[in-house]
C-alpha cells in the first residue's frame, strides 16, 4: 500500500484535501465516503478552505457514512448523521439531499444495514473512502477479528473503544450506545480509493501492525494490503513505529507530483 508520511496533522490534512479536490476536478459527483471523529478533522477543514477560496467546485459531490450509533434519538448531537452534517455537508455547503446514511433508530436494524450496502451500490460506489483507525487496529466499527469479507452489518462495540468515544458524551461511557451500524471490510475494500489517515503516537503500533504485519483479522485494518490502490497517510508520530519509515519516504518523494495520492 502507498504509505505518506507528514510533518503534521494539518499536514495530512491539506494532501487529503487535494485529492479530493483533484477527485472532484475528474469527477464532480464523486461519492466521498467520511469518517467521524477528530482525525479527520483537519482534512474537512482544508477542503472547506478550498470550497470557500473557490479551489474546488463541489456543488454535485455526494457524501456518504461510514458508521452509525444504534439506538441514539433522531437529531441527537453525537449521532454520526448530526456529526457529518454538522463537520461536513454544511462548511461545504453541500444539500442535505447529498447525504446517504443507515438508518440507526430503525425497527429492523438488519434490514437498514442490508438496505445501505445496497444503496452505496446503487449509488456506483464509493469513490474516496476516509477512514481512521482504532489503537486496536480497527477500521469502521470493524472491530479485531471481524471477518475480512464482512458486509455493512451491526456490531457490538468493545469496551475499549466505548472508554475511547466516551469524550464525545461529556466523559460518562454510560452515554456510549454499545451497537453500531458499520460498513463490513468487505464493504470498505469496494471503494475505489480508501485512506487512512493516522496522528499521534497512540496510533503508532496499529499504523505498524497495518502496514508491515500480516493481513489477519486481528487487526481490521490490515485487510487495505489486499486493495489495489491504498493510501495510510500518517504523521511522524504515528509514523514512529516503522520499520521501513525511511523507505516510504523516498518513494512518495520519488512519485511524479501529477500523479497526486
Amino acid at each position: 500500500m502507498e504509505v505518506v508520511i507528514v510533518p503534521d496533522a494539518t499536514a495530512g490534512g491539506e494532501l487529503i484535501a487535494e485529492a479530493i479536490a483533484a477527485l472532484l476536478s475528474r469527477k464532480p459527483d464523486a461519492l466521498l465516503g467520511v469518517a467521524t471523529g477528530s482525525t479527520p478533522l483537519p482534512v474537512y477543514q482544508a477542503l472547506a478552505a478550498k470550497v470557500r477560496s473557490g479551489a474546488v467546485d463541489v456543488s454535485r459531490a455526494r457524501v456518504c457514512q461510514l458508521d452509525e450509533y444504534v439506538g441514539l434519538p433522531e437529531g441527537h448531537p453525537e449521532s454520526y448523521r448530526s456529526v457529518v452534517l454538522r463537520e461536513v455537508v454544511e462548511p461545504l455547503g453541500l444539500s442535505e439531499s447529498s447525504f446517504m446514511g443507515p438508518d440507526g433508530s430503525a425497527e429492523d436494524i438488519q434490514a437498514a444495514c442490508e438496505a445501505y450496502d445496497r444503496a452505496l451500490a446503487e449509488a456506483g460506489g464509493v469513490d474516496l473512502q476516509l477512514l481512521g483507525i482504532g489503537t486496536d487496529g480497527h477500521i469502521g466499527f470493524n472491530e479485531p477479528c471481524s471477518s475480512l469479507a464482512s458486509r455493512t452489518r451491526i456490531k457490538t462495540l468493545t469496551e475499549q473503544t466505548r472508554i475511547d468515544n466516551a469524550r464525545f458524551f461529556d466523559d460518562d461511557i454510560e452515554q456510549v450506545p454499545h451497537h453500531v451500524i458499520t460498513q463490513g471490510i468487505g464493504t470498505i475494500l469496494e471503494s475505489r480509493h480508501p485512506v487512512l489517515l493516522a496522528t499521534g503516537e497512540g496510533k503508532a503500533d496499529a499504523v505498524a501492525r497495518t502496514v508491515e504485519g500480516p493481513v489477519a483479522s486481528v487487526v481490521p485494518a490490515s485487510a487495505l494490503q489486499l486493495h489495489p490502490h491504498a493510501t495510510v497517510v500518517v504523521d511522524e508520530a504515528a509514523a514512529s513505529g516503522l520499520k521501513l519509515a525511511d523507505y516510504f519516504r523516498a518513494t512518495y518523494a520519488a512519485k511524479p507530483r501529477w500523479q497526486g495520492l
